[in-house]
C-alpha cells in the first residue's frame, strides 16, 4: 500500500514540504510545535514553539549548510539535512564561528554576494556543526 518516494524526484516545492515534515518531527522529540508559515516571515519559512511558552524560534529551511547576509540581526535559525543528520543552528552566531575560522572570508560568493553554502559538510565542518545537531 505504501511506497517510499525518491526524494531527487521531487520538484523544489515538493522538497521544501517533505523538509519541513522531517524537520518538524525531529523538534517535536525537544517538545516544539512547527507552525509552517505561507510566505517568508522576517526571513522565516516556519516557526517552532515549545512547550514551556516562552521559547519561540524563526526557522529557515535550507537545503544545505548557509550563510547569508540578509538573516543578519534578525534572530534566524537555520535547519538542513546532511546525510540524514539534522542541523537547526542560530545564523549569526555560527556565521561568527565560521568567519573566525576564515571558510568565507576572501571568497566572492561571500565578499561580493553576500551568502555562502556548502553542498556537504567536511569533516571539519561535521566536528564544528556537532552542537547544532538534532
Amino acid at each position: 500500500m505504501f511506497q517510499e518516494i525518491n526524494y531527487e524526484q521531487l520538484n523544489s516545492r515538493q522538497k521544501e514540504n517533505y523538509n519541513f515534515q522531517k524537520v518538524a518531527a525531529r523538534l517535536a522529540d525537544y517538545g516544539f510545535n512547527c507552525l509552517r508559515l505561507s510566505d517568508d516571515w522576517q526571513g522565516a519559512d516556519f516557526i517552532a514553539c515549545h512547550i514551556d511558552g516562552s521559547t519561540f524560534m524563526k526557522v529557515q529551511l535550507k537545503g544545505r549548510l548557509t550563510i547569508d547576509k540578509k538573516y543578519s540581526g534578525k534572530d534566524i535559525y537555520i535547519s538542513f539535512c546532511n546525510k540524514r543528520a539534522w542541523y537547526l543552528y542560530p545564523h549569526d552566531e555560527v556565521r561568527d564561528l565560521l568567519l573566525d575560522k576564515g571558510l568565507m572570508t576572501g571568497s566572492k560568493s561571500w565578499d561580493e554576494g553576500g551568502g555562502y553554502s556548502w553542498p556537504y559538510l567536511s569533516e571539519q565542518l561535521t566536528t564544528l556543526m556537532q552542537k547544532y545537531s538534532i
